[in-house]
């Protein structure tokens, strides 16, 4: 099996989860990053300026090129890097040394901005600003992945264990808008913090404050940051009591149903990040799983920023006919 037919196979949209025209526009984008930070490497490990001319000296075994496809593969498929080196016929670590390589890249690039090619988000406040300005209504919602269980008698063990789940995860919080784009994902911390507590903690409150006209929809765990920022925060209404009328009841439901609907697409955005294998059930070691996630988000981003933008329609009960009196 040759490199050429293996970068022919794996550079196929089932494997790498991305269009052969994207991939080569990626490429692209990090062939400079790339260069400058092995460049930089090289120059510390010489302790001084380059004696020979650029490209002088042994030759990689995989090219640039290869190491991009490598690291998507594996971050589509999660597929072991003793495999991805049998299908190129090189060694394990020249994988592990080229996934290291491209995988912190990707982590950076940040979130697409639907509409703005060229544009990205890479912190909070830029998301908040980005809401601010263009009157973007912001759904919050937290994904759980499951990771390995950490060794017995090692200090923090049950910091992983969610109560929700019941099992070892992490948990992150996504940031979508009104049609399931995300447009920040991040802010990893162990599976027992509660998702509001981890959003004040990660400076969403602080960015509520900063940012008065800017209107997000929260689930039902997040009722605090609701009563806290009535204006800007909508979560699901309380249910009532049940000794309460029926016309209560309904009206209960129909308000449920409502925000629910407005608040949907932020599960949809993280259903789109299960179809990448590590964040299914994350078995690589703990202390990876957040530039793994961060990498993947970015480029779902990307997919999701090139949807075009759907009319939203009013979920407002109207009559159907005009009242006869």
């Amino acid at each position: 099996m040759t490199k050429k037919w293996a970068r022919a196979a794996l550079s196929h949209p089932a494997f790498t989860g991305v269009s052969r025209q994207y991939l080569g526009d990626l490429i692209d984008e990090l062939a400079e990053p790339w260069c400058a930070l092995r460049e930089a490497a090289l120059h510390a490990r010489r302790g001084h300026k380059r004696l020979r001319a650029a490209g002088a000296g042994p030759k990689q075994e995989l090219v640039f090129t290869d190491r991009v496809v490598l690291t998507l593969v594996h971050l589509r498929t999660h597929l072991p890097h003793a495999a991805l080196a049998e299908l190129y016929g090189v060694g394990r670590s020249t994988v592990s040394e080229a996934i290291g390589e491209i995988r912190p890249l990707l982590a950076r690039r940040g979130f697409a901005i639907p509409d703005r090619p060229g544009l990205r988000l890479r912190t909070l406040a830029d998301v908040f600003a980005y809401a601010e300005a263009e009157g973007v209504t912001l759904r919050i919602d937290g994904m759980e992945t499951q990771v390995r269980r950490p060794r017995a008698h090692r200090p923090g063990r049950r910091a992983f264990v969610s109560g929700k789940k019941k099992q070892n995860t992490i948990k992150t919080t996504t940031i979508s808008d009104g049609q399931g784009r995300t447009l920040w994902n991040g802010a990893d911390r162990p599976g027992r913090m509660h998702d509001q507590t981890a959003m004040r903690t990660e400076g969403i409150a602080e960015q509520l404050r900063l940012h008065p006209s800017v209107k997000t929809e929260v689930d039902e765990g997040c009722r605090g940051l609701a009563n806290e920022f009535p204006g800007q925060v909508s979560a699901p209404p309380k249910k009532p009591k049940d000794d309460a009328l029926d016309g209560e009841k309904r009206a209960w439901r129909e308000m449920r149903r409502r925000q629910s609907s407005r608040r949907i697409v932020v599960e949809h955005a993280n259903a789109e990040m299960r179809h990448w294998r590590p964040l299914q059930r994350y078995t690589g070691h703990r202390e990876t799983y957040a530039e793994n996630h961060r990498a993947i988000a970015g480029l779902v981003s990307d997919r999701a920023a090139r949807r075009a933008t759907r009319p939203v329609h009013s979920t407002e009960l109207v009559l159907a006919r005009p009242a006869i009196c």
